[in-house]
């Protein structure tokens, strides 16, 4: 199945709603009272609060003309660009990969390997969650299967130190990229957030020649819920970009717009399935395209 084709599918249920609302409104005069309609149903459909307003805004000036159409331009124009989207990393780069507990940080981060190793990268993965023991576990049947290098250490209980020994080995071996597994943790638990940020310091203060990267990974069926979690690792490491996990059927799609209006995060990858290659680079046109509907083949 072709992305756009699984893309299409995976964002049915915020279609669905869309296609709902305005349907209501393409059958009454744009007024006061259907404007607040479509107001609730777009509150509904998880798109944000911020976002709403803005469409309804676009569709009261477009009153009459193809508001649809000013829909989608404007959601696309509040997106980042593709080229932004879709920059090539700095190399050599160390990107950390980091998430609650169950949002698919493990998988994403091999799926990432696989994605830079396709762009002819020469990749490294650390795992540094020393909590999970299955997670050591679990990169390792990955690094096996993409035959990439893994550096971990089941005997430490110190993910900095690790970090550290995976890094010194990444920068011997020039490899261009090194991502890092982190340990999931809920957004409420300090003292792990705080290790994050140590191990962010490791990386940018004893390794200069590595540019430092950040991603979270946000489960594409928990919507504008996972605002709140997103909100609280900004608060201790900088984050460069969010990866949608989980995108199948159930998916709530809005959250791309309040991830990057809301807290600057530009969506950079959508997973959509269980398999390596099931890690596809963030297109804002697609996207806006495939919530709306398109010529589907």
């Amino acid at each position: 199945m072709k992305f756009l084709d699984k893309l299409f599918h995976a964002l049915r249920r915020t279609r669905e709603s869309l296609s709902d609302a305005f349907a209501v409104l393409a059958r009454k005069r744009v007024d006061g009272e259907s404007l607040e309609e479509l107001e609730d149903s777009l509150l509904a459909a998880d798109l944000g609060y911020k976002t709403v307003e803005s469409i309804v805004e676009v569709v009261r000036k477009n009153a009459g003309k193809d508001f649809i159409a000013a829909v989608k331009e404007h959601l696309i124009s509040i997106l980042p660009g593709e080229s932004d989207s879709n920059q090539e990393s700095p190399c050599p780069v160390a990107i950390m990969v980091v998430g609650v507990n169950g949002t698919g940080k493990t998988t994403t981060t091999a799926k990432l390997a696989n994605y830079y190793r396709n762009q002819g990268k020469k990749v490294v993965l650390i795992g540094t969650d020393t909590y999970r023991a299955a997670a050591a576990e679990q990169l390792m049947i990955w690094s096996n299967r993409l035959n990439i290098r893994l550096i971990c250490n089941e005997q430490s209980r110190e993910p900095a130190a690790v970090l550290f020994d995976g890094l010194t080995a990444a920068k011997a071996m020039r490899a261009d990229v090194a991502l890092i597994d982190t340990a999931g943790r809920l957004h409420t638990h300090k003292n792990l957030m705080t290790e994050l940020n140590k191990m962010y310091r490791v990386i940018r203060d004893r390794f200069p020649e590595f540019a430092v990267r950040s991603f979270i990974t946000i489960d594409a069926n928990l919507g504008q819920n996972s605002l709140v979690q997103a909100r609280t690792f900004t608060e201790h490491l900088r984050i460069d970009g969010a990866v949608l996990t989980k995108m199948d059927g159930t998916a709530k799609g809005g959250i791309v717009f309040a991830l990057n209006s809301q807290l600057r995060i530009p969506v950079k990858f959508v997973g959509i399935g269980e398999q390596l290659e099931d890690l596809y680079p963030f297109v804002s046109k697609d996207y806006v395209e495939s919530l709306f509907g398109r010529d589907h083949e």
